[in-house]
């Protein structure tokens, strides 16, 4: 791609790739269910991510819709860039709109992660993350399940998402971990897990970073993207649109800031 990426570059899954990623739980209908109201507008705004701005992080789960988005991503970005990172989320069942259920069991996982292959159209997951740790199921089996899965050539590396300083050291010592996604931003502006993440080096991708749309309203789009990137280089934050101008707003913003 010529365009050059929004705030730089992070190595992220053994990947160069733009720091400000682009997240797409919002590609979806309402409470993260089903089809977008314009799923043509959806496809359009994953390619003008990638193609018009230089984004090559795109961030996913199958959870959402379910599986509504990964069939998004391929449908309009298939074939991908070589340099594109798509980056999913297995481990949580969606019994209905709204609703979310870490579901950790070794076979769910190993079923969420081949059928997101299908999905994707790939045959290999470069970043899977953990979605959520399921309390009910014991961290290594979850854990050992992607890890059997990465031995097999199925997942490049392994991820976490909301989990503490101890979930981590728990987690390290059944898998390298690859990134670490939690909430931060100017509203939420506390997570221990940042801190050690800098010590070992570990990528951390912020989700929420505009916290729904709030902070935008209440400070424009600048400032809370400001906040997070001078947060250090290894923090990756992926804002979510399902508009276009928004989209344009959020790159332009960075790039006017210099990133």
């Amino acid at each position: 791609m010529s365009t050059p990426p929004p705030a730089g570059t992070i190595t992220l899954a053994e990947k160069t790739v733009s720091r400000l990623g682009f997240g797409t739980m919002r590609l979806t209908g309402p409470g993260t269910w089903g089809d977008p109201a314009d799923r043509g507008q959806a496809a359009r705004v994953l390619r003008q991510a990638v193609h018009t701005h230089g984004i090559t992080h795109i961030d996913t789960a199958d959870a959402y819709g379910p599986h509504t988005v990964e069939h998004l991503i391929r449908d309009a970005l298939y074939p991908y860039p070589e340099e594109l990172l798509i980056a999913t989320k297995v481990g949580m069942a969606r019994p209905a709109p709204n609703m979310w259920a870490p579901h950790g069991h070794p076979v769910y996982l190993r079923s969420c992660v081949e059928a997101s292959l299908r999905r994707l159209g790939m045959e290999r997951l470069d970043l899977c993350y953990l979605h959520r740790i399921d309390p009910k199921v014991p961290l290594a089996d979850q854990l050992g399940t992607l890890k059997a899965l990465q031995d097999e050539g199925k997942i490049g590396h392994i991820g976490l998402s909301k989990v503490t300083p101890g979930d981590m050291h728990r987690a390290g010592k059944e898998v390298t971990i690859a990134a670490v996604q939690n909430v931060l931003n100017m509203a939420d502006r506390h997570d221990p897990a940042l801190e050690l993440c800098r010590n070992l080096s570990i990528p951390y991708v912020p989700y929420r970073p505009l916290a729904a749309g709030t902070l935008a309203t209440a400070h424009g789009v600048f400032a809370p993207l400001n906040w997070l990137l001078q947060l250090g280089e290894l923090v990756a934050p992926i804002p979510s649109t399902s508009q276009p101008e928004h989209l344009d707003e959020i790159v332009s913003a960075v790039r006017v800031g210099g990133w």
